[in-house]
């Protein structure tokens, strides 16, 4: 295990200064730095501690700093809600529960349940985007809602099977921090990242902006070979009897074009 994996607390801090400008900060810029955004000296005067101590976090000398400390980054590096909880689950690491197995199961509650919409797509996912059940809707809307597809991999590397504007792809990668939370060692989560790594150079580089969102809903518009173009509203539910899980549901607004393709959709799915 390198350096980096083993302390994403102080890779995550790092990041996130290096994307600051000092005028996001109200410093005042000058010509002469060296370094892509903050300094570690600016951040722990803005956050009101030691360079020092900073500095033992940034290196993982230090990896369970105090709650105000916490609060104090957080304020210093702009971090917005979903970025800050990301910060404490960084802090206070706790890992994720449950073998690979039983987190590739669907409940059959949960799978009757999606079954039970026809006229509205719905599937369940991993944290890591991997499709585990979807109802025939989904799948009609795009094949990319099959189970056993990855979403993830898809927009990175097969992009025309799933052609949504806009473009999908920061918003997934800042969802899979946030949901990856602290479990940076999780297994699927290692395997899919070395190979998005290594296969695009998009991922890496949105990866490595340690981007964090929380955004449960958004609206995309897919097209789609048969019906044309359908711009629909997405919402995301977590599981709570099954962590680490979502539903996903799309929906279009009443007496829209995209409801009328909805309908002929469902109505050749059956």
């Amino acid at each position: 295990m390198n350096d980096r994996t083993a302390n994403p607390l102080g890779e995550y801090l790092r990041a996130r200064r290096e994307v600051l400008r000092p005028a996001d900060v109200g410093l005042r810029e000058t010509a002469r730095r060296r370094v892509p955004g903050l300094r570690r000296e600016e951040v722990a005067t803005l956050a009101d501690i030691s360079v020092d101590y900073y500095l033992g976090l940034e290196q993982g000398r230090d990896r369970r700093p105090s709650v105000e400390i916490l609060r104090a980054l957080a304020e210093a590096l702009r971090l917005d809600e979903s970025a800050t909880t990301h910060l404490f689950a960084l802090a206070h690491s706790v890992p994720r529960s449950g073998g690979r197995a039983h987190r590739h199961r669907v409940s059959p509650v949960l799978a009757r349940l999606i079954d039970s919409w026809p006229a509205t797509p719905a599937f369940v996912q991993t944290h890591t985007f991997l499709v585990l059940a979807a109802n025939p809707l989904a799948q009609a809307l795009s094949p990319a809602h099959t189970p056993g597809n990855n979403l993830l991999r898809t927009v990175f590397l097969d992009p025309d099977d799933f052609p949504v504007e806009p473009d999908p792809r920061p918003d997934f990668v800042a969802c899979l921090r946030g949901l990856a939370g602290a479990d940076v060692d999780d297994p699927d989560l290692a395997a899919l990242v070395a190979e998005l790594s290594m296969r695009s150079e998009s991922f890496r580089r949105l990866w490595a902006r340690h981007d964090v969102r929380g955004r449960t809903n958004g609206r995309a518009t897919i097209a789609h070979p048969r019906v044309g173009p359908l711009t629909l509203d997405l919402e995301r539910f977590l599981v709570p009897s099954a962590p680490g899980r979502q539903l996903v549901v799309y929906s279009a607004e009443p007496d829209s074009p995209s409801h009328e393709a909805l309908r002929l959709l469902a109505e050749a799915a059956d």
